[in-house]
């Protein structure tokens, strides 16, 4: 970040993970997103990173990307991912290669039953049980992971609001900062929850990029 006020502050550049079950990229979950970033004066961008491909092939896109910003100057980086992404973002926090993270009705466990797409494209259908924990993010918490501010909605039928639930338990019993937010309506994919993405029928959740700034506000990443 350059200029005041913050201008003391570390560089800093956020990574944006849409989702779409590793299977496509949602552009609503993308660019938008880097815009409303940027708007607080953060440097921001989408990775593409490659769908329809196995694990570890997510996963090394984004540790590549990760290492390239870090090689050009970048001192703090943090992550936002939706649903697949949010899975493939919250992958990146445990493992430690970012300093924040921010997902949205993520897919956490591959051990539930759903969603089911997303574990077929990562690992496939019949992936042994220690693979499917292996990747499942409330399974891999440990206290050194960064802060998160984790949010879903109780309607969320594609993703059930369980991983959520599941990914808060693991951040408290490990002592990490996080905040977990789980509003009362709204279905799966709200992305920024405007236009024809969520809208008056998300209810409170349109709060939640609100309720995002104050959290990195706390976290003294924007003014």
């Amino acid at each position: 970040m350059t200029g005041a006020p913050g201008a003391d502050r570390p560089r800093t550049h956020v990574v944006v993970l849409p989702g779409g079950g590793y299977a496509r990229l949602a552009e609503h979950e993308g660019e938008p997103v880097v815009e409303w970033l940027r708007g607080f004066g953060l440097e921001a961008d989408v990775l593409r990173y490659p769908v329809a491909t196995r694990h570890p092939g997510p996963f090394h896109a984004v540790r590549r990307h990760i290492g390239e910003l870090r090689a050009h100057g970048v001192e703090r980086v943090g992550i936002v991912g939706f649903s697949a992404g949010g899975h493939l973002a919250g992958h990146a926090a445990v493992s430690g290669l970012v300093d924040a993270a921010v997902l949205g009705y993520p897919v956490v466990s591959m051990e539930l039953p759903t969603h089911r797409g997303s574990r077929e494209n990562l690992i496939g259908l019949r992936a042994w049980p220690w693979t499917r924990r292996a990747l499942s993010i409330d399974r891999l918490v440990t206290r050194g992971a960064p802060p998160m501010f984790i949010w879903h909605t109780a309607e969320d039928a594609a993703v059930p609001v369980e991983h959520a639930y599941a990914l808060g338990r693991a951040l408290a019993e490990h002592e990490v900062p996080h905040a977990l937010h789980v509003y009362p309506r709204g279905r799966h994919g709200l992305g920024l929850v405007d236009g024809v993405f969520g809208g008056e029928e998300a209810g409170v959740a349109r709060h939640w990029t609100r309720d995002c700034v104050e959290w990195l506000r706390e976290l003294d990443w924007i003014d």
